[in-house]
């Protein structure tokens, strides 16, 4: 019979002799393993890889073990249940519900829980940093550093972290405790969440992505609904996207909680949104049926950009919401944008060579990211395809097709693309490159070019991932930038 993990909602509880199975040793396993065996939990760490000499893993595998746990490598320790008995499974968020030892978990009745979950339950017992929790098929990692800018902006004692690098976990046990912590969390660590109960939380957007992972679009749906449960002060959803408010009406909140929504049109009272060039805050004021307060401009947003992608500016239109249900004033607001710097990959604009912009969206690797960058610019020649993980771009395409002045295709799904294309956009020019080598990228750069005219843009927005060719979207978005930087140094 398995431990009673009831008592098990803060640090200082008794997790002495738990006995835990770590599924899987990367970043947010290693955290959870290293948590655990510090509060004298029994620990075995499994992974299907094994380690590499020197690798991160490596040093990981060898932390654990000297801090006493027993560890598994192989596809063999993946497969089942160890045969001693199991209080609690904590997974890595990739590892699907159906994986083999998860899957034996469930039927042996053992829980599961995700590193997030854990990171819950191991909060201080009395004053533990409140969580800003945010989701979204896209955005949400510049959603949460925008709001961290903002909650530091406030003089809090400020992070982000969960899906967007640091491990939540880590970030809960910090040794100088935050005063608010801004949680990214994706569909995967929602599903193997509980009992979260955030201060505020967001839901961005919804289509469909990683339904291979959930089984349906529903399950996914449903895994993204988790943000809301249990949120004490406001549920935070997009005007613009129904679903998100209606998860909103499902779910099960605290008393007094408040449904908030963020728009780029103009805000109605318990909303957020823009009213000529200003973000205006018709939810947190004192008379929201008649007044509103100026949180920023636009330009506060744009920064140095020249265009200001629509979903950039909804992006901070949420994370202005979410620090106002927190309590942070309005000219900390303003000053977290100013402070903002976005990660690289992200609608960035690479150089302009004779007169076409070239722009970095990498981080575009699902067709309702790539939809939003497309809306951004009048003009463009996109640079598409990778691995669609199942996704359909009909619909993209026939959005966006009278905006496209070429295409340039690449990856293993281009194919896919190409047929949309064909029944959707037939007179768009069309460039195949089936290379796959290091050198690719420099003639899809190349052949983006023959299709541009000054005025345009050519938009890395592949809609698709990047492993068919690359590490990871960074890899991608680097080939690219590098590509370009030649093409100015090239004569035509």
């Amino acid at each position: 019979m398995t431990r009673d993990l009831t008592e098990l909602t803060h640090r200082d509880a008794d997790w002495a002799g738990l006995r835990v199975v770590v599924a899987g040793l990367g970043v947010s396993g290693f955290a959870a393993a290293d948590a655990l065996l510090e509060r004298g939990a029994v620990v075995e760490v499994v992974d299907a890889a094994a380690p590499v000499d020197g690798s991160a893993m490596a040093e990981r595998a060898r932390i654990v073990d000297i801090l006493g746990a027993s560890l598994r490598f192989g596809p063999d320790a993946v497969d089942r249940m160890p045969s001693a008995p199991v209080d609690l499974v904590v997974t890595s968020p990739g590892w699907r519900p159906d994986q083999s030892l998860l899957a034996a978990a469930a039927a042996a009745g053992a829980p599961v829980w995700g590193e997030v979950e854990l990171a819950w339950r191991m909060r201080a017992a009395q004053g533990a940093a409140p969580w800003l929790t945010v989701t979204g098929t896209n955005g949400k990692t510049t959603t949460v550093q925008m709001l961290a800018s903002m909650l530091q902006a406030a003089g809090l004692r400020a992070c982000s972290a969960g899906n967007v690098g640091r491990p939540i976990l880590e970030a809960v046990l910090d040794p100088s405790p935050y005063d608010v912590i801004a949680v990214e969390l994706s569909s995967f660590q929602l599903h193997w969440s509980h009992s979260i109960q955030p201060r505020a939380s967001a839901c961005l957007n919804i289509a469909p992505d990683h339904v291979d992972w959930h089984g349906s679009y529903e399950a996914y749906r449903a895994a993204k609904g988790r943000i809301y449960a249990g949120t004490e002060i406001a549920c935070v959803y997009n005007v613009q996207d129904p679903q998100t408010e209606q998860l909103v009406a499902e779910a099960e909140v605290q008393e007094g909680c408040r449904a908030i929504g963020f728009t780029l049109g103009v805000p109605a009272p318990s909303m957020v949104g823009v009213v000529e060039e200003v973000l205006a805050d018709r939810a947190f004021v004192d008379n929201r049926r008649t007044s509103a307060a100026e949180l920023a401009t636009v330009d506060d947003v744009r920064g140095g950009a020249l265009t200001l992608a629509p979903h950039v500016l909804a992006n901070a239109l949420a994370a202005a919401a979410l620090a106002r249900a927190h309590g942070v004033p309005p000219v900390a607001v303003r000053e977290g944008l100013r402070a903002f710097t976005p990660e690289p990959h992200r609608i960035a604009e690479v150089a302009v060579v004779d007169g076409v912009r070239y722009v970095d969206d990498s981080k575009a690797t699902n067709p309702h990211a790539a939809g939003a960058s497309l809306t951004a610019y009048e003009r463009i020649v996109w640079i598409a395809g990778g691995l669609l993980k199942g996704a359909r771009v009909d619909d993209l395409i026939e959005h966006s097709a009278d905006r496209l002045a070429g295409v340039v295709l690449i990856g293993r799904d281009r194919a896919l693309i190409a047929e949309a294309l064909a029944r959707h956009a037939p007179t768009i020019p069309v460039i195949d490159i089936a290379d796959t080598d290091t050198g690719a990228m420099d003639r899809v750069v190349a052949a983006a070019r023959t299709l541009a005219a000054p005025g345009d843009v050519v938009l890395l927005a592949p809609a698709a991932a990047s492993m068919d060719m690359f590490t990871d979207y960074k890899a991608r978005g680097h080939a690219f930038a590098a590509a370009v930087r030649r093409l100015v140094s090239t004569p035509e």
